[in-house]
């Protein structure tokens, strides 16, 4: 954990129906004094939409170059390179160079980011996974998020239910194109 970090607690109870995950997580996620409450609760997010063996969170903004979340299988070797926020062209294409799997979760508007990207040389650019989350449901938990919290995670049809201290917070993830 980077020197002046913010450790957060999350339990999360992980109902995936699209994909058959039912878990119950312990989460410590470590934020960095410079970064954002809306990327950490993306971080979570992407966290349960991608949850599976061998998924851990990177080390964050003290490594710039490691993932937001990587997949390793039991030799160590990557298997998944899933970034949360806006990378750049030059990111992604080390990133597919990188992992055979390469996964964004972007939290902002994505049209600009999109158009920032459009043309540029990204290594097996077709491949690529993107998707945005609903940017109301990661500020609404964004300002719900403390140190320790418990959450009830629910995915159907990639549609999110995040339930927490009674309240349910919902919204859309949606897969976008390079292409627009």
């Amino acid at each position: 954990m980077a020197a002046g970090a913010t450790l957060h607690t999350v339990d999360v109870e992980l109902a995936d129906v699209d994909r058959n995950v039912y878990e119950t997580l312990a989460l410590r996620v470590a934020r960095h004094p410079s970064e954002t409450a809306e990327s950490v609760a993306a971080r979570v997010l992407a966290y349960c939409l991608e949850y599976r063996e061998g998924l851990a969170f990177g080390p964050g903004l003290a490594e710039p170059d490691a993932p937001a979340l990587a997949v390793r299988d039991l030799t160590g070797a990557l298997r998944a390179w899933i970034d949360v926020g806006a990378p750049d062209a030059a990111r992604l294409h080390k990133a597919s160079k990188a992992a055979p799997r390469v996964a964004v979760y972007a939290f902002r508007e994505p049209g600009p980011w999109l158009r920032g990207l459009a043309g540029a040389r990204i290594h097996r650019a077709e491949a690529l996974e993107l998707y945005a989350l609903d940017r109301e449901l990661v500020g609404a938990l964004a300002e719900r998020i403390g140190r320790r919290v418990a959450l009830t995670v629910s995915v159907t049809d990639r549609h999110l239910y995040v339930t927490l201290d009674g309240e349910t917070l919902e919204g859309d993830v949606e897969r976008l194109t390079l292409g627009g």
